[in-house]
């Protein structure tokens, strides 16, 4: 079975959310769609678990406009910074409290080498993931709350979400849409992009807007990383990547971490569970065609997304592998795409802050 590491899910939500500390993820269940027991089962041995913290809106579906050709969520307020931050630092000591309870079959991974020995060993590796920076937005800036969430093993950081922060702009939820949807980062995100570079934090483009993402193809020395995304050429969504910022990952020796959410990866938008694993593979095919193989991975957006009926959780990752090689990749791309793609930008990106 082959090993994969995925670029983003929204675990960590779910073991705030429900009672149990995190226990129910230790045992086999049946809701959402990871837990260890299915993780195993289908190879998933590691992935960015995003620290996301939700806005007072109740439930996003409930917001949808629907428009002539596709559908639209109106702009969504910013969050409490101080709110942001006491959630996030919930969720990292439940992420700890969690690897403490599971009698060293999870791990949070702090380097390259530490995340090398968890793929082949028999352990999940947690990589933390801040998705959006207005947690760290203290009244005194940023700089004491990244420090002490690096110290707590924060290695990946987005930017934004689909709303704006003191750093950025995320882009709206619209379909369809180009990503310009505003400006780009301000002062202070400028300066987090350039502190995340000195820690070895990777910086992930995923939500943010057109704009912004140019800021920080100017800017960055690490590559350019779009965690859960997809092709504008193929679904022309908000949260999708044009041919330009494919080439601008490219050039930066980043990655594209294709979303299994449905919504992202048909034509017409449309959330449809019944959705097959073949336009997740459209969009990897396209990337690949497009800038090479190096630079596709996965990204799924677990426990946090509407994904194809026929995947249904983790344990169905090797029937998504399955489509992969249908389409045209061969065993060699198949491990880089599930794996290897990651590893070498985290390295990389992880060496250059150590250095």
């Amino acid at each position: 079975m082959e090993i994969v590491f995925d670029g983003h899910n929204d675990v960590l939500l779910q073991v705030r959310r429900r009672p149990g500390a995190g226990a129910w993820f230790l045992r086999r269940g049946r809701k959402g769609h990871v837990d260890l027991a299915r993780a195993r089962a289908g190879g998933l041995r590691g992935g960015l678990f995003a620290v996301f913290v939700p806005g007072p809106e109740r439930s996003l579906e409930e917001l949808v406009v629907p428009t002539g050709d596709g559908y639209e969520i109106p702009p969504l307020a910013p969050v409490d910074p101080d709110h942001a931050w006491s959630e996030a630092v919930a969720m990292l000591a439940a992420a700890h409290r969690l690897a403490r309870a599971s009698d060293g079959r999870v791990e949070v991974v702090r380097d390259a080498r530490a995340l090398a020995s968890a793929l082949a060993g028999d352990r999940l590796a947690v990589v933390l993931h801040l998705e959006g920076a207005e947690r760290l937005d203290g009244a005194d800036g940023f700089d004491d709350r990244l420090e002490l969430a690096y110290a707590a093993g924060l290695r990946s950081l987005g930017l934004v979400w689909s709303r704006p922060n003191a750093f950025g702009h995320g882009v709206p939820f619209r379909f369809p849409s180009s990503p310009d949807t505003g400006p780009g980062l301000t002062t202070a995100g400028r300066r987090l992009v350039r502190a995340c570079n000195d820690l070895g934090v990777l910086v992930d483009l995923a939500h943010l807007n057109a704009r912004g993402f140019r800021d920080v193809a100017r800017i960055s020395r690490a590559p350019l990383v779009a965690s859960h995304s997809a092709a504008h050429a193929l679904a022309p969504s908000s949260r999708n990547l044009t041919d330009d910022q494919l080439a601008a990952i490219a050039a930066s020796g980043g990655l594209v971490g294709i979303t299994f959410h449905v919504g992202d990866v048909r034509a017409d938008g449309r959330r449809d569970p019944r959705t097959p694993l073949e336009a997740i593979a459209a969009h990897a095919v396209y990337v690949a065609d497009r800038i090479g193989v190096d630079h596709v991975a996965l990204g799924s957006d677990f426990d946090g997304a509407t994904v194809p009926r026929s995947l249904r959780d983790a344990e169905g990752l090797p029937r998504l592998l399955g489509a992969l090689g249908a389409a045209g990749f061969d065993a060699a791309a198949l491990r880089a795409v599930a794996r290897e793609n990651w590893l070498r930008v985290l390295r990389e990106t992880w060496h250059a802050g150590a250095s």
